[in-house]
């Protein structure tokens, strides 16, 4: 089955764009009660520094700009980063037909950030990301170094996978459904030897089990799409990886990475799959 890498839409993105589900979401993540009347405004930008993960959310809550990225391996250090360019291209947008320049004090949402974690590997159940861990050490510039950083963002990360973070996962009736539907795709997929059936059978039994039943049952077929893509463009990322690998010259690495960007893929992700530095990439 062919993929497609700027596929937008995933699992995750389908379930929470619904506004009274990422309400309680939210309202779970931050620990606070929120009135049901409380509007929601869902403003993701579409191909945008996440183009080959496909699954951020971004969107307005009681005066809140909040950006909600769901991980599924290995955590990004540099992802304060690129959620600061992320989350300036939200408020350009937010600001759009107001005058920057005028005396009048503009007001922008009060932002938060947050990766639900829902990766193999072991991860603490929760931990904070700052943009200030990026930034050259001042002393080593020969300047003095300041009490605090005069530009800062911090990334909330949250472990939701099955078992992890109960006190969260709990109050938010759909993620808890949705951490365990991704554990019973996984156990399926390593129980089934054709991924397609596996993952026929793991919406089966979660519709049997009312594991997110009406979900499902309203967008069933496209689920199952959603899933055969997320996995295949994972299969193609460890493929490339291994013939990096076997090949064992930069020349081969080089020639992924090319043809990555000849495919429209970000710096960001061919720097994950060939490990090449962003210098280095620009320049190919």
């Amino acid at each position: 089955m062919k993929f497609n890498k700027n596929f937008k839409d995933s699992v995750f993105t389908k379930l929470f764009s619904d506004p009274d589900v990422l309400r309680e979401l939210y309202c779970a993540l931050g620990g606070v009660s929120l009135p049901s009347d409380v509007p929601v405004s869902i403003n993701t930008l579409e191909n945008v520094l996440y183009m080959d993960l496909y699954n951020d959310i971004s969107f307005q809550i009681g005066g809140k700009l909040v950006v909600l990225i769901e991980h599924q391996s290995t955590i990004n250090l540099n992802i304060a980063l690129r959620l600061l360019l992320y989350v300036v291209k939200v408020l350009e947008k937010t600001v759009k037909g107001k005058s920057l320049y005028s005396t009048k004090q503009l007001l922008i949402p009060y932002p938060e950030f947050y990766v639900l974690y829902n990766g193999t590997e072991p991860y603490p159940d929760e931990r904070i990301l700052r943009l200030s861990d990026l930034f050259e050490k001042p002393q080593d510039l020969g300047v003095p170094e300041k009490d605090h950083p005069l530009l800062e963002l911090e990334v909330k990360v949250i472990n939701i996978n099955e078992g992890r973070n109960e006190a969260i996962v709990n109050r938010c009736k759909k993620l808890s459904e949705y951490s365990t539907f991704v554990a019973t795709v996984r156990s399926f997929l390593n129980n089934f030897e054709n991924k397609e059936e596996a993952l026929k059978e793991t919406v089966k039994y979660c519709q049997k089990h009312a594991i997110l039943g009406e979900f499902l049952e309203i967008h069933g077929s496209e689920i199952l799409n959603m899933l055969l893509t997320e996995w295949n463009w994972d299969d193609a990322k460890e493929v490339w990886q291994e013939e990096a690998r076997e090949e064992g010259r930069a020349e081969s690495i080089r020639d992924i990475a090319i043809n990555l960007l000849a495919k429209g893929s970000a710096p960001e992700f061919i720097q994950e799959i060939t490990g090449l530095d962003i210098e280095t990439i620009s320049k190919l």
